[in-house]
C-alpha cells in the first residue's frame, strides 16, 4: 500500500465527536475547492457508522451546495431518519464555516434474495495493457495550461490506479466524437479490510474523477485542466447492485445523454472484472465556456 492510498483510508476513518457528529479533514485537490467525490465518501461513511452492521449502502442521492475549503474540517451532522425491519435511511448534512456545503441521503438494506437479473457488461481491453496514469499522462502536458498539472494529477489520484480504455478529453480537442468514456480503476494497494461500507466508499470516492468526461468529449473540449470549460458537480447519485472491492479492477463505462442552459449530464455503470454489474451513477455538472 502506498502513502497515497494510506493517506486517503485515514480520510474516510472519520472522527466522532458526538453521537451523530463526525468531522473529517480534506487532502490535495486539483483546484482550490474540496473534491466532491471526497465529500460524498466521507459523508456516506457518516451515514454507515450509525447504521446496524447487517445492512449495507443500495443508494445515495446527494447535492453539492456549497464550495468546500479544503483547509477546514468538515463537520457531518447525522439524522437518523428511519430503522425499519429490511431498510434504514439516513440523512447527512456536511458543514464549514456554519454553513452547509452538501447534502446527502442514503439508505441501507439488509442482505435478502429475489429476481434477479441484469445488462450484458460492455466490450473492454484488458486493464492490465493499458497504460498506467505516469506512464500516459505526460504526453498530454503541452495541452494543459500549467505544465505542472501533470504532477499534479498523479498527486490528486496517488491513491487509485485509474486507467483510461478509451481516449480522455484532453485528448480528442477541437474534434467531438461519441460521449463516451470507459475508465479501469482500483486503489493502488490491496486492502486488509473486506468491511463492505468502506469499498463503497471508496467507489463513491472515484466516481467523482471521470464521470463528465463523456460530455466534454461530445464537444470537443479538452477539460478544466486545458481551461476551455469550467465546472464543478451538482448533484450525484448512485445504486449498489452487488458486492464490489475497490482494490480490483473495476470498469467504469460512462456516457452523456444530454447538456443544455450550461449543465451536463453523465450516467455511468460500474461492473466487476467478471462481468456483474456493480452499480449505476447518474451526475449533473456545471459545464460552462469561459467567457473570453
Amino acid at each position: 500500500m502506498n502513502e497515497a492510498l494510506s493517506d486517503l483510508l485515514d480520510l474516510l476513518d472519520l472522527e466522532q465527536i458526538e453521537e451523530n457528529i463526525f468531522r473529517g479533514t480534506s487532502r490535495p485537490s486539483l483546484v482550490p475547492r474540496v473534491f466532491g467525490g471526497q465529500v460524498a465518501a466521507q459523508a456516506l461513511v457518516a451515514a454507515g457508522r450509525t447504521v446496524p452492521g447487517d445492512r449495507t449502502a443500495h443508494s445515495l442521492h446527494s447535492y453539492f451546495l456549497r464550495t468546500g475549503d479544503p483547509g477546514a474540517p468538515i463537520v457531518y451532522t447525522v439524522d437518523r431518519i428511519r430503522d425499519g425491519r429490511s431498510f434504514t435511511t439516513r440523512r447527512v448534512v456536511a458543514v464549514q464555516h456554519g454553513q452547509p456545503i452538501f447534502h446527502l441521503s442514503a439508505s441501507f438494506q439488509v442482505d435478502e434474495e429475489g429476481l434477479d437479473h441484469q445488462v450484458t457488461m460492455p466490450d473492454a481491453p484488458d486493464p492490465e495493457t493499458l497504460p498506467t496514469a505516469a506512464e500516459a499522462l505526460p504526453a498530454y502536458r503541452h495541452l494543459f495550461r500549467d505544465p505542472g498539472t501533470v504532477e499534479r494529477l498523479l498527486e490528486a489520484r496517488g491513491a487509485v490506479d485509474l486507467r483510461y480504455a478509451t481516449t480522455p478529453p484532453w485528448g480528442t480537442i477541437g474534434e467531438p466524437v461519441e460521449p463516451r468514456s470507459q475508465v479501469w480503476f482500483r486503489t493502488s494497494g490491496k486492502l486488509d479490510s473486506a468491511d463492505p461500507l468502506l469499498h463503497t466508499c471508496l467507489a463513491t470516492y472515484v466516481s467523482d474523477m471521470t464521470l463528465l468526461d463523456s460530455v466534454l468529449l461530445a464537444h470537443g473540449r479538452g477539460g478544466w485542466a486545458v481551461g476551455d470549460v469550467v465546472g464543478a458537480s451538482l448533484d450525484h447519485a448512485m445504486w449498489f447492485h452487488r458486492p464490489l472491492r475497490a482494490d480490483e479492477w473495476l470498469l467504469y463505462d460512462q456516457d452523456s445523454p444530454t447538456s443544455h442552459g450550461g449543465r451536463g449530464l453523465g450516467q455511468a455503470r460500474i461492473w466487476t472484472q467478471d462481468g456483474r454489474l456493480a452499480a449505476t451513477v447518474i451526475q449533473e455538472g456545471v459545464v460552462r465556456v469561459p467567457r473570453v
